[in-house]
């Protein structure tokens, strides 16, 4: 899955021109701030990428276990409608049955390791697409806040990075979380 660009050179040009011609400082640090999503929302991308392609190989390789397991257990059934024709089992006969039988379930657990696999890389292939998602979502907010010159975020807009932040880490499976102090309202 590749992640599509919107082009924005323009956007960016007149932010960077505009951001010379105030020398304003905020506008500094929020273009470095939108810099810093752009370099995560990437590593986000290729994440999620590297994650749906294990994914499908795992699904393949767990498709290919369970044709091996039923071509194992067609030769177990075939074995045994010759023993049980001809009365009775040789000991080969009997020790190739026991064996396809053993060799079943080896195939069925690998089979099921594979399955597992490819549900668990599916899910952080979805993770980390939503934290692509919340990561442009927010530094889409800050290229806009530059144009606009808008001097404080709002709270909301604000949270786009944190979720995202927090998208990541679930996905990651860190236990830290990055938590602002809540601050009360003082009017």
């Amino acid at each position: 899955m590749e992640e599509s660009e919107v082009p924005l050179e323009h956007l960016h040009e007149h932010v960077k021109e505009s951001a010379e011609d105030t020398g304003a400082v905020w506008i500094s640090w929020v273009a470095l701030s939108t810099a810093v999503l752009a370099v995560l929302a990437a590593i986000a991308g290729l994440l999620s990428a590297h994650h749906v392609n294990e994914a499908m190989m795992n699904q393949i390789e767990a498709s290919d276990q369970w044709s091996y397991y039923q071509a194992k257990s067609i030769k177990a059934s075939v074995l045994d409608a010759k023993m049980s024709l001809a009365g009775t089992a040789n000991e080969s006969d009997r020790s190739k049955y026991d064996r396809y039988e053993k060799e079943q379930e080896q195939v069925k657990s690998e089979a099921e390791r594979k399955e597992a696999a490819a549900k668990s890389n599916f899910h952080k292939h979805e993770v980390f697409a939503r934290g692509v998602t919340m990561f442009q979502i927010a530094r889409q907010d800050r290229d806009m806040r530059k144009v606009g010159r808008k001097k404080k975020p709002t709270r909301e807009k604000r949270d786009f990075a944190q979720i995202a932040f927090n998208v990541v880490q679930q996905a990651t499976g860190s236990k830290t979380s990055r938590k602002r102090p809540v601050k009360k309202n003082r009017r």
